[in-house]
């Protein structure tokens, strides 16, 4: 049933003239766009009959990423050019994650592929719960530009525009997922057999173990793409909110308004020059990655020491914040598809709150977690872990300017730490690692990505890892975005395993 993924793009090619007639305009669009010319005698002409011509109000698909140094629709080699032209063949357009993933072909590949099964292949639950259910996640995190992409896939679907008027005109059953919705995003670790007990057995209104699973996987699909979509400073395109003004271009072709997105100019002042100090900072990561090598090939902590060093992060992770983060209430248009408007992760942490330790040894996604969505949701497993996996061990043996190197020590630092936040240990990792490997700034990315993302700043971006390369940014994403979704499935599957038995 898997190989019937495989030709996805091509099937929908096939089905629909009207996407082949997209494509065909989204090949002229890039062409003329290509050429240069931001405005084509057609749109010198409206404007002449007085029609007001929409511009881009962003630079390019990312707000942290300076257009020229993302990849060009054009420009792409033959692998990315297939990955366009299934992403656009499918969603009906070439979205600003998609153009920003594409950094990372081969993981890009594994997402496509996982969220078009979700979304539109054969499963549980029918496609406008599916998108209501996206747009229930996104929504958790503020994430208006997910949300309005999933309002209008909810709409095409033939999904009940009323509905949108907040979630209490949504069927009682969807209604009944919003307190499992806030935990997973917020408070995994709640999570117990007894929530899902509720959600199994309220009658009329009652989920089938089947339909828990997809709307689990969508809820954690959706919350860790949040994470990314404000990660990245993902832009808004042209055609949605957000993504477009009427305002005239100025004589130096950009306005006040380009410079609230994170675009300044031709230089663009925000690229980060190379300096002797941030030269300094790849030479110092490196070294140290050399010395714990060496130290793990002399001696080993004790299980003793190695969990006393897991509690310590894990307190201390509590205490990571930005001196910019504050509170934001979230705007009727997004916070209406969500209830208790005041929950989330911030809380617990003021309050000194304890989050339990979760042991990957008793129950982990690779032992667990996999073989519970596989049977439920066949198929869905595998695609999972093939997108874990992928990120996890994904590498170029690339560090900044240096080649040749071995990055696993710091790929599987990110990640435990992640996975620490959220309580969970590991058993044969070394957590006094993370101190040596992970300075503060970038541990306060990688808190807020996770945790907070909409409370993400192109400063926070800018402010770690300052001589790597946007892909290597992108790279890390990819690591948060997984790490998340894995943390919080387990909980949520923990929960159910505990209610079947």
């Amino acid at each position: 049933m898997l190989a019937s993924c495989h030709g996805w793009a091509e099937r929908a090619a096939r089905e629909g003239g009207e996407t082949s007639r997209g494509q065909r305009w989204w090949r002229w669009w890039s062409q003329k766009e290509g050429s240069g010319c931001p405005e084509s005698r057609w749109g010198q002409s409206l404007g002449e009959l007085g029609i007001r011509i929409p511009r881009p109000l962003g630079h390019g698909p990312s707000r942290f990423i300076p257009e020229k140094e993302t990849i060009q629709v054009g420009n792409e080699d033959a692998m990315m050019h297939t990955l366009f032209a299934e992403s656009f063949a499918t969603l009906g357009r070439l979205d600003n994650v998609t153009l920003v993933m594409v950094f990372h072909p081969q993981y890009l590949e594994s997402f496509l592929k996982t969220q078009h099964y979700l979304l539109q292949m054969d499963g549980p639950l029918p496609l406008h719960y599916r998108h209501y259910i996206g747009i229930m996640a996104a929504a958790r995190h503020q994430c208006s530009y997910l949300v309005n992409l999933h309002v209008n896939d909810f709409l095409h679907v033939g999904g009940d525009p009323k509905w949108l008027n907040g979630l209490e005109n949504a069927p009682q059953k969807l209604q009944n997922l919003g307190e499992l919705n806030k935990m997973l995003a917020h408070r995994p670790w709640l999570i117990t057999k007894e929530h899902i007990e509720q959600l199994l057995k309220t009658e009329e209104n009652s989920w089938s173990l089947a339909e828990l699973i997809h709307a689990v996987v969508l809820l954690t699909h959706y919350h860790s793409l949040a994470s990314f979509t404000f990660g990245c400073g993902i832009s808004p395109e042209i055609d949605c909110e957000g993504g477009h003004t009427f305002r005239p271009p100025s004589v130096s072709n950009y306005c006040i308004c380009d410079m609230t997105n994170g675009y300044h100019g031709v230089d663009d002042i925000n690229a980060s020059p190379t300096t002797t100090e941030s030269v300094c900072e790849v030479e110092a990561l490196m070294e140290k990655m050399k010395q714990l090598q060496e130290c793990r090939d002399e001696e080993e902590a004790s299980q003793e020491e190695m969990a006393t060093r897991f509690e310590r992060e894990k307190r201390e992770s509590m205490f990571v914040c930005s001196s910019e983060d504050e509170e934001s209430a979230p705007t009727r248009d997004v916070s209406r598809h969500f209830e208790d408007t005041s929950y989330g992760y911030k809380d617990f942490s003021r309050h000194g709150m304890h989050v339990p330790t979760f042991r990957a040894q008793d129950y982990s996604w690779e032992d667990h977690g996999y073989s519970l969505v596989n049977r439920l949701y066949p198929d869905v497993g595998q695609l999972l872990d093939e997108k874990f996996h992928i990120a996890y061990n994904l590498t170029y043996n690339t560090m900044a300017m240096h080649k040749d190197v071995d990055t696993s020590m710091l790929r599987r630092a990110i990640w435990n730490y992640i996975h620490c936040m959220f309580g969970i240990r590991y058993d044969d990792y070394d957590y006094g690692e993370i101190n040596q490997l992970l300075d503060r700034s970038f541990k306060v990315y990688i808190k807020t990505v996770v945790c907070t993302p909409e409370k993400t700043t192109k400063r926070m971006y800018d402010s770690f890892w300052r001589q790597f390369e946007h892909s290597e940014k992108v790279h890390v994403n990819l690591l948060l975005v997984e790490a998340r979704m894995q943390a919080e499935l387990l909980y949520a599957l923990r929960a159910i395993t505990r209610y079947m038995t």
